[in-house]
């Protein structure tokens, strides 16, 4: 699929969102796991970069959302240098996709029915772990998880630490690998008008 048609600039989408939607799609049909997976990059105020694996959890025109520990590394991060880089790797297509652009924090209504729609499970972890800090041991881990389970039975309320972001793109890159290493790339840059412009890259 991919690394076998040549990556044909005026084939793709004028709205490069729309783009990367459909080769999510692609992705998600071809069964590969964690398809909606992407690293993601993020520096802190003194440049030094940290990169973690996070699911996206919903596109638009706005852009690319995901929700996270607000205290965490790359919370922590973007509240000092609030530009993120996103890379999508599907190997089973011989695909990425690469998306850069300032980082803005999502609603608390936004942030809040995500959360309600989250299992329970997930809630409790969420709720219990300072994300990143250190804790003696996984037992001390899943007793607190336990502890809040038992204290809790009903719905827990959206922690004051976690909530969502979304990543508004200025740069889409889409990747297409070739046999012989010649791969094809294309580009889209949002202009000042805030139009897109479309280019081929050399590999």
């Amino acid at each position: 699929m991919g690394g076998l048609m040549p990556l044909n600039p005026e084939g793709l989408d004028p709205d490069p969102i729309r783009q990367l939607a459909a080769w999510l799609a692609d992705a998600e049909a071809s069964g590969l796991p964690l398809a909606n997976a992407f690293a993601l990059a993020t520096a802190d105020g003194d440049g030094q970069p940290s990169v973690r694996f996070v699911l996206l959890r919903g596109l638009d025109a706005d852009g690319l959302r995901w929700y996270t520990n607000r205290a965490s590394r790359k919370g922590r991060d973007v509240a000092i240098n609030p530009w993120a880089s996103a890379a999508f790797w599907w190997p089973a297509l011989d695909r990425q996709a690469r998306v850069a652009g300032p980082v803005r924090l999502l609603s608390e209504e936004e942030s809040s029915a995500y959360w309600r729609s989250r299992p329970r499970g997930s809630q409790l972890s969420a709720t219990v772990s300072e994300q990143g800090r250190e804790i003696e041991s996984r037992a001390a881990l899943e007793a607190r998880v336990a502890a809040l389970a038992a204290s809790s039975p009903g719905e827990l309320p959206l922690p004051p630490t976690w909530g969502g972001y979304r990543l508004v793109p200025r740069l889409i890159e889409f990747w297409a690998s070739r046999s012989d290493r010649l791969h094809d790339r294309v580009e889209y840059r949002r202009g000042g008008d805030e139009s897109w412009h479309r280019r081929r890259l050399q590999p």
